[in-house]
C-alpha cells in the first residue's frame, strides 16, 4: 500500500500540463454527455487528441487508436446529435432491445479479438489482454452514446473499471483519478438517461 502511495504522489508530480487539460475536458465531456448536451462532442474532441499523442508515448496503443476512434465518431456523434425533426432533436434516449444487446455483443467481441491480435503482432505493448478489452469496450460505449442507447453508460462503467489500475500502471496517475471521475459520473449518467424512458423510469 505504501508503495502505491508513492507511486502516485511521484507520478502526479510528473502530471504534464497536456494530461491536465485533457482529463478536465474529458471530465467536462462526460458531463455534457450526462445532460444531452451536444458540447459533448467538440470539448471531447479536443481531449481525445491531446490522448491520442499521450497514449502512443506511453505504449498504449490500443487506448490511443480508441481516442483516434473517438475523434472519427465524435465527428458522426455531432452531426446525429444536431439533426431536427420538428424543431427537436430527431435522436431520444432508448433502451437497447434483443437484437439490439446480440449485435452490441458481437460488436465488442470482435474489436476485442481484432485489436488483441494488432497489439500482439504489431506493437510492443506490454499489456495486450487489458488494453484490448478496455479499448473495445470504449469502441461499444461511444458507439452506442452516439445513437443514444441507455446501455452506453453501461460499456462506460465498464471501461472506467479497467482503465483506473491501467492508466495507474502505466504512471498515467492523473488520468487514472479522471476514470474514477468517469465512473462516478457514468453511474449518475445512467440513472440520469434511465428516467428519460417512460417505461424504464416507472
Amino acid at each position: 500500500m505504501q508503495q502505491i502511495v508513492s507511486q502516485f504522489i511521484n507520478d502526479l508530480h510528473q502530471t504534464t500540463l497536456f494530461e491536465f487539460i485533457a482529463v478536465v475536458l474529458g471530465i467536462s465531456s462526460v458531463i455534457f454527455s450526462r445532460k444531452e448536451h451536444i458540447l459533448v462532442y467538440p470539448v471531447g474532441m479536443v481531449s481525445t487528441g491531446i490522448y491520442i499523442w499521450l497514449y502512443i508515448t506511453h505504449g498504449l496503443y490500443a487506448d490511443a487508436s480508441v481516442n483516434f476512434y473517438y475523434t472519427v465518431m465524435s465527428v458522426a456523434g455531432w452531426v446525429m446529435w444536431s439533426k431536427k425533426t420538428d424543431g427537436k432533436p430527431a435522436l431520444s434516449v432508448t433502451a437497447s432491445s434483443k437484437r439490439d444487446w446480440r449485435n452490441t455483443w458481437i460488436f465488442f467481441f470482435s474489436c476485442w479479438v481484432i485489436l488483441y491480435f494488432l497489439l500482439r503482432r504489431f506493437t510492443d505493448s506490454t499489456v495486450p489482454i487489458a488494453d484490448s478489452f478496455t479499448s473495445a469496450a470504449a469502441f461499444t460505449g461511444m458507439w452506442l452514446m452516439n445513437k443514444k442507447k441507455l446501455e452506453n453508460w453501461t460499456w462506460w462503467i465498464i471501461t472506467d473499471l479497467a482503465s483506473v489500475p491501467l492508466n495507474f500502471y502505466k504512471h498515467l496517475v492523473f488520468t487514472s483519478f479522471q476514470y474514477l471521475v468517469f465512473l462516478i459520473l457514468a453511474v449518475m449518467g445512467y440513472i440520469t438517461w434511465r428516467k428519460k424512458i417512460p417505461h424504464a423510469a416507472t
